[in-house]
């Protein structure tokens, strides 16, 4: 290797240290966005009954949003205690996933997960809405932005869930129209989240999500620049979905 002078090497070694330190402090917003995010969530938990809570952010007072407030609410009443949410710029989506998962403080770029709406187009004509969770005309399916979706293997999984009584070409999955999208969930395109949902549609998760280390993952917030983070075993718990090998690397 070539000879560095004592100057370049302390440039290096500077480096390295400024390196060391941005990482030790994302560590560091990650652990106290967790802790009062627990703070808070303990104040709720101790609110009488028909208070109006605060806010589950793991931001300032006032970043809290009507949205936020809500699905906090709902969240907290059916038990849900590890989430939090954090409020993004309106760029995020134009960023890489190394930096999202930065301003989130995600684990890592597999954590970051999003809920796409699916239409069964060749669902039988008296299947016109989610009333049959097995054999619904609508699913919500959550995956990470580093998975292959893959319809082919939701479809396997609906035809077998029936035990093979319905036709498989009775099932072909696809996105659904935004407009579609947005009048089932009431959530726009980039904030759809499986939380307070206008329809009760039955939700699928992608297999890989359930086998994340840590268990804490990232999807939309109920609007485009709103994310919520939760523990995969408390959203499996709460929303109760399908959990299905649905994605390729």
């Amino acid at each position: 290797e070539a000879f560095s002078s004592p100057i370049a090497t302390a440039h290096k070694y500077q480096r390295v240290r400024v390196e060391g330190a941005m990482e030790s402090l994302a560590d560091l917003e990650r652990i106290q966005t967790r802790i009062l995010q627990r703070i808070t969530n303990l104040e709720l938990c101790l609110l009488p009954t028909g208070d109006t809570p605060l806010s589950a952010a793991s931001t300032t007072v006032a970043d809290v949003t009507t949205t936020e407030d809500r699905l906090s609410s709902i969240l907290l009443r059916s038990g849900v205690r590890d989430f939090c949410f954090k409020r993004v710029a309106s760029d995020y989506y134009d960023w890489p996933l190394e930096a999202r998962r930065d301003v989130l403080g995600a684990a890592s770029i597999h954590h970051l997960c999003k809920s796409i709406v699916l239409v069964n187009t060749q669902a039988p004509s008296n299947v016109t809405d989610c009333s049959d969770r097995n054999n619904s005309k609508y699913y919500v399916v959550v995956v990470q932005y580093t998975a292959r979706f893959n319809a082919e293997t939701v479809k396997n999984f609906l035809y077998t869930l029936n035990d093979g009584k319905i036709a498989k070409k009775k099932f072909n999955m696809r996105l659904a129209p935004e407009e579609t999208s947005i009048k089932l969930t009431g959530f726009e395109h980039n904030g759809v989240t499986c939380v307070g949902m206008k329809t009760d549609i039955p939700v699928i998760l992608d297999e890989a999500i359930a086998k994340l280390n840590p268990d804490f993952f990232w999807l939309g917030g109920g609007e485009i620049d709103l994310k919520l983070g939760m523990r995969t075993s408390e959203f499996i718990e709460f929303v109760k979905p399908f959990i299905v090998n649905c994605s390729g690397a």
